[in-house]
C-alpha cells in the first residue's frame, strides 16, 4: 500500500493518467491525495474529474480556488474568465454528476498519511488557526456546499474583506475569510492580515507580508501542512510544509510524492505536460 500527495492538476488528464501510470497507482491498494485545483486552464477538465470520480475512495481530493470558481460559474453566480476553460464541464452530459461530486469534496484533510501525520489544504492556513481549527472552520464550508444554501454562499464568496480571522466572524463574512485561507492564500502579516494581489515567488512578498508559512508563532509550525497553489514557489521540501503545485498548466511538470514516515524514503515523480498555458 502507498499514498501519494498530487499538486494543482487543473484540467491536465493526459499528465494526471501519465503520472499514474508512472507511480503504478493500484486503486485497489494505493491512495492519492490531490491537493486541489483539479479543473481550470487545462483542456481537460471533465475527464480529470471522471478519472477522479472512478477511483472512488482511493482519490482523496481538496478544493482549490479554481474549484469554487467552477461551481460559481455552474450556478449562474460568475462567468468564465477569458482564459477559462470550464465550458467543458459545464455543458458535459454528465455535468450534475460532475459538480454533485465536486461540492462533496474536502476543504482540509488531517490524517495519517503511510505513517506521517499532514494537514493538507489547497493554499495555506493562517497563523492563529490549529491544526485541529483548520479542519473544524473547513467542514463548516463543506456543510454550506454540500446543502441547500450553496447558491447564497456562492453569490458571497468573492472579495478580499474581511482580511484577517477573529472568533466572532459570523455568517458569509465568517466564510469568506475561512475559503480565502484555505483556497487562495500565500502572503499574510504578522497577524495573520491576508494579502491577495502578489502571485510571484516568496522571496518577493510585499512590504509587511511573508509566506503565510514562515509567519513566526505559526500555531501549525510543529505539523507538516502539504499545499498546493503556489506555482511561483515550486517544489518544496521541509519538515514543516511540502509545496506540490510544480506548474503543470503553466510548462513544469505535475508531480507526485509518495509519502513515508521516514522522510529519507520519499520518492518524487514528475511528468511533463506538454499543454502550458502562458501565465495570466
Amino acid at each position: 500500500m502507498a499514498a501519494y500527495l498530487i499538486g494543482d492538476v487543473q484540467g491536465c488528464d493526459a499528465p494526471l493518467g501519465k503520472l499514474l501510470d508512472t507511480i503504478g497507482f493500484s486503486a485497489s491498494r494505493d491512495t492519492v491525495y490531490v491537493l486541489g485545483d483539479l479543473v481550470n486552464r487545462g483542456p481537460a477538465s471533465a475527464a480529470v474529474l471522471r478519472r477522479l470520480m472512478a477511483l472512488g475512495s482511493s482519490a482523496r481530493c481538496l478544493l482549490g480556488n479554481h474549484d469554487m470558481h467552477l461551481l460559481a460559474c455552474a450556478y449562474g453566480i460568475r462567468r468564465p474568465h477569458k482564459r477559462d476553460t470550464l465550458e467543458e464541464v459545464l455543458a458535459a452530459p454528465d455535468r450534475a454528476a460532475l459538480l454533485d461530486w465536486l461540492r462533496r469534496q474536502h476543504l482540509a484533510l488531517h490524517e495519517d498519511v503511510a505513517g506521517r501525520p499532514l494537514l493538507m489544504v489547497h493554499a495555506g492556513v493562517l497563523p492563529q488557526w490549529t491544526a485541529a481549527q483548520a479542519v473544524a472552520l473547513a467542514r463548516e464550508l463543506e456543510t454550506v456546499l454540500r446543502g441547500n444554501d450553496i447558491e447564497g454562499f456562492l453569490r458571497e464568496m468573492y472579495g478580499n474583506a474581511p482580511d484577517h480571522w477573529h472568533d466572532g466572524l459570523q455568517g458569509n463574512a465568517r466564510l469568506r475569510v475561512i475559503v480565502n485561507a484555505l483556497t487562495r492564500l500565500r502572503f499574510c502579516s504578522v497577524d495573520g492580515r491576508m494579502e491577495f494581489d502578489s502571485k510571484d515567488s516568496a522571496a518577493t512578498a510585499p512590504e509587511g507580508f511573508m509566506p503565510w508559512f514562515d509567519v513566526p508563532g505559526r500555531r501549525t509550525a510543529q505539523d507538516t501542512v502539504a499545499f498546493g497553489h503556489w506555482s511561483t514557489l515550486g517544489w518544496l521540501d521541509r519538515r514543516d510544509v511540502i509545496c506540490m503545485d510544480t506548474g503543470c498548466v503553466w510548462g513544469g511538470p505535475l508531480s507526485a510524492l509518495r509519502v513515508a514516515a521516514d522522510a529519507a524514503q520519499q520518492a518524487l515523480v514528475q511528468v511533463d505536460c506538454p499543454q502550458a498555458q502562458q501565465p495570466g
